[in-house]
């Protein structure tokens, strides 16, 4: 199997070097790896460059004219990568040595898998474990994994965010279907919920990457109680809920082009968007707001599409 690397740069200089070293370090070197940088400032572009000349597998390195953001960025590089598999890589981690290794393995082995992804260690700025994995930050228990592993990804993801792109590696075959990524969307999100209406997905219940948490990050991994909740919840306003409810009624347009979409999923994506739009119009206030809630909830919405009974306290207090 061919296994192109697409990794994104900006302004990564302080830690970008340390992840092109676990690269290189890696049991199973890639046959590829795709640079995209997203017009940094620093010295990103200038480590890329030397790496390139060094690198015992082929670099192909990209600089931006202009700053693209996340996932355009990410889009581009997965158009340019030319593997049978394409692994995603974020430019402040650290792989383990084998992670290359247990994801060709684990996509041979399930043939009928359209991506796979593991856990993670999360860690520090210096790599010292924060004493929790990704998936534990992420609650993404028991349960749930077991929903993955019985072919009800879909069905888990559309309720929220659970797989990573940093652990992600998937099969370029699903490529036409992921692009282009709508900018409305974060990359891993869209990538996972795509294929997973389409195909199965594997775990690595293991960690394969250090997963670091700094000042400087894009989106991170840290453990979030009830309070953190609520504090995020107050940030989510009727914008929010409009932007969520036009995500996903793009991912019902793009999916209902494909053959291979049950009618029943293309159902819960236009049910996902139609609750969104119900959150979206409760934030108006005024009378409706109770019946839109209760209406939801005998529905049985906010158990199948938001996290239940802590979902329908946000709404009834913070609206």
């Amino acid at each position: 199997m061919k296994l192109s690397v697409a990794l994104c740069t900006y302004n990564g200089e302080r830690y970008f070097p340390e992840q092109l070293a676990s690269i290189q370090e890696q049991t199973r070197l890639p046959d590829e790896l795709v640079i995209c940088d997203d017009a940094s400032t620093d010295r990103t572009a200038a480590i890329a460059r030397k790496f390139r000349e060094r690198a015992p597998f082929e670099v192909r390195f990209e600089l931006n004219s202009r700053n693209l953001g996340t996932t355009l960025n990410f889009d581009k590089a997965i158009g340019l990568c030319s593997g049978e598999a394409i692994v995603l890589a974020d430019q402040d981690d650290t792989w383990l040595p084998d992670k290359l290794s247990m994801l060709e393995t684990t996509l041979q082995n399930c043939p009928e898998s359209g991506f796979a992804f593991s856990d993670a260690e999360v860690v520090d700025e210096g790599l010292k474990p924060l004493g929790y994995t990704l998936w534990e930050a992420l609650q993404f228990g028991a349960g749930e994994r077991e929903r993955f592993r019985r072919g009800k990804a879909f069905e888990s993801l559309i309720q929220r965010y659970r797989v990573t792109g940093a652990t992600v590696a998937f099969r370029a075959a699903y490529r036409d279907l992921i692009l282009p990524i709508p900018r409305d969307w974060l990359h891993d999100a869209w990538i996972a919920l795509m294929i997973s209406a389409v195909a199965p997905c594997a775990l690595i219940s293991r960690p394969l990457i250090c997963y670091r948490q700094h000042d400087l990050q894009q989106f991170g991994g840290a453990k979030s109680n009830l309070y953190k909740q609520f504090l995020a919840a107050r940030t989510r306003h009727r914008e929010t809920f409009a932007a969520l409810a036009h995500g996903y009624s793009s991912a019902f347009e793009r999916l209902q082009k494909c053959p291979h979409v049950s009618q029943g999923r293309l159902a819960l994506l236009d049910q996902k968007a139609a609750h969104c739009r119900q959150r979206m119009i409760m934030r108006n206030g005024g009378r409706l707001r109770l019946p839109l809630v209760f209406w939801e909830l005998w529905q049985g919405n906010y158990h199948r599409f938001s996290r239940g009974w802590k979902t329908v306290a946000q709404d009834l207090l913070l609206t």
